[in-house]
């Protein structure tokens, strides 16, 4: 399958015009916010940050693939303060460079929890699905299981490779 999904997603971010603009904007109207006074993003004003990314990139004429279907709100605060963690010490002002190294960690994260949430709720209910026309028409157990294995692994292959979008 190639690399894994969170690299699948940190390349399609990182390469993406629309997100690193977003950034771009992001870092200005924080820093305008503080009149210009520091060089940098304090750590409170991010969660205002990944809310000014996710709404400029949702309602763009042409929303970036992965947010548009797996971060339908702005990440909460507890994800923010996350990729904080990751990428520098909490108490530190993030300059631009920084800045874009927890945006990219911030989305990287939100795209994997929602593609991971998709999984968890359409696995179950595919697989009932499957085990309630077994009961109708009783094949045999083996062939219940490849039927449900062979889902399971169908869902969970089309959410990574549409993580690639």
């Amino acid at each position: 399958m190639g690399s894994s999904a969170s690299k699948r997603v940190k390349n399609c971010l990182s390469n993406s015009t629309q997100f690193d603009s977003a950034c771009d904007s992001a870092f200005s109207h924080c820093l305008s916010l503080t009149q210009h006074a520091f060089e940098g993003v304090f750590p409170y004003q991010l969660n205002t940050a990944s809310d000014h990314i996710h709404n400029l990139i949702s309602k763009s004429n042409a929303p970036q693939p992965l947010i548009q279907k797996w971060v339908p709100t702005p990440p909460d605060r507890s994800q923010v303060d996350s990729a904080l963690r990751r990428v520098t010490s909490p108490d530190q002002i993030l300059g631009p460079v920084v800045f874009k190294a927890w945006a990219l960690q911030l989305y990287t994260e939100a795209v994997l929890s929602g593609a991971g949430k998709a999984v968890m709720v359409r696995v179950p209910v595919g697989v009932a699905g499957i085990v309630g026309i077994g009961a109708l028409t009783r094949p045999s157990p083996q062939l219940l299981g490849t039927f449900v294995g062979a889902y399971s692994l169908g869902v969970a292959l089309s959410i990574f490779l549409g993580l690639s979008a």
